[in-house]
């Protein structure tokens, strides 16, 4: 049998989020690539780390849904019209924003529309290689989040074999080669 042990009531309002104010944030950030492989990144416009490069994103306002805040943060700090797609991570660790606790969401969004400009409270907003992208100052622990997008997508692509144009030509007299002659 289970012993279930009483925590005093000051254990028990730290544990209530409603209760207690200090609770983490909500960030949401996209992932914005071009077609030639370069990823959306903004200057940051204000402190902390102005001057810095990192994904667009901000704060999700209360009544707000992680998708909707992805969209409308791209929105005004790109000029871009994102779709949102897919869940790429939630990253979490309390020191990662000096403002406080922190969590962000980040989402790809593989279509938009628009041309890149920076607003709100990014200086600029610019399209980076990921060549570009190693050289750069970053803002929280957008460089950690990105080398590490960057290289598991890397692995997924090596180990999914040879793109289209990679593979080789059937040798002649090849079953493959003589069906399309016929």
């Amino acid at each position: 049998m289970a012993a279930f042990c009483r925590l005093p009531s000051a254990f028990s309002k730290l544990m209530n989020p409603y209760e207690n104010p200090r609770t983490p944030k909500l960030t949401v950030d996209a992932w914005i690539r071009d077609t030639k492989g370069r990823l959306l990144l903004v200057q940051r416009g204000r402190p902390p780390f102005e001057g810095h490069w990192g994904l667009p994103g901000g704060f999700c306002e209360w009544g707000e849904t992680t998708e909707a805040c992805c969209a409308r943060e791209a929105l005004e700090e790109t000029g871009l019209t994102v779709e949102v797609g897919t869940l790429l991570g939630v990253y979490s660790r309390p020191g990662r924003d000096p403002r406080g606790h922190n969590v962000t969401v980040l989402y790809d969004c593989p279509r938009f529309t628009g041309e890149p400009k920076g607003g709100d409270d990014a200086a600029e907003a610019r399209w980076f290689s990921p060549k570009e992208i190693a050289r750069l100052p970053f803002a929280f622990d957008h460089g950690e989040i990105i080398a590490g997008l960057l290289s598991s997508r890397r692995s997924r692509r090596r180990a999914a074999g040879p793109s289209r144009r990679g593979r080789r030509a059937a040798p002649r007299g090849s079953a493959s080669r003589a069906r399309r002659r016929t």
